[in-house]
């Protein structure tokens, strides 16, 4: 899988990435991050990006062509049918079901705003759906981006280890099990017997008892009325 960022900041990005599982990843080739510098794409002697807004008020705006340019350029490496997703409180929030449908994706094409936001026509002209990773402000889209690409590499094949997201947190409208490792003890506190007695059915179920209390307590809202659980 492919992912294509338009930002100001591509250190920010994939230095951020190439850590842990989504670093594994790039360096087998199950996923490619090409960053793709904004900035790279003003036709200014000063490289400037960014101007007063149209009507007053506080901060810069990010110009459409530079921004532009950059996105012709990611869109001639990326499939024709690549979709172009601007990170952005305003967008729709960021599920695990999105990140499934993400998945599925050959090549994605992320752009990331920063100041005080895009020009609204470059938003028109190529944007195909909005992100947001959560109801706050961040300084710029690059967070966005990397939370995107980490959650959506861990559904792609050959990142992890086969099964090894079937059973985490939002699968299934649940939250995770506890886990527990050595020692068998630790400050008082024991594992609980049914995870030491080696009957895989008995743990089975005890996980899914526990996924579900777990969820009752701590995120209800993932629970609806009619579910079986």
């Amino acid at each position: 899988m492919n992912f294509y960022v338009l930002t100001l900041f591509p250190d920010m990005v994939s230095d951020c990435l190439s850590y842990s599982v989504t670093g594994r990843a790039i360096r087998s080739g199950a996923i490619t991050v090409t960053c793709v510098n904004i900035r790279d794409f003003a036709q200014n002697k000063h490289r400037s990006v960014d101007d007063y807004p149209y009507g007053g008020g506080a901060g810069m705006i990010l110009r459409p062509w530079p921004a532009y340019r950059a996105y012709e350029y990611a869109r001639k490496l990326a499939n024709a049918s690549a979709p172009v997703i601007y990170l952005t409180p305003q967008g729709a929030t960021f599920r695990q079901e999105k990140a499934k449908e993400l998945a599925a994706e050959k090549d994605i094409i992320l752009l990331c705003g920063h100041y005080e936001g895009i020009d609204e026509r470059l938003i028109e002209e190529i944007v195909d759906a909005e992100l947001s990773i959560g109801d706050y402000v961040l300084t710029g889209g690059e967070t966005a981006a990397i939370v995107v690409i980490d959650a959506v590499s861990r559904l792609v094949p050959g990142v992890l280890s086969e099964n090894s997201t079937l059973d985490e947190t939002f699968e299934n409208r649940l939250v995770e099990y506890p886990q527990y490792t050595r020692p068998p003890e630790f400050l008082g506190r024991h594992v609980p017997e049914t995870l030491l007695s080696g009957h895989h059915a008995n743990v089975e179920k005890w996980r899914r008892e526990q996924a579900i209390l777990r969820t009752k307590a701590k995120r209800p809202d993932l629970i609806k009325d009619d579910d079986n659980v």
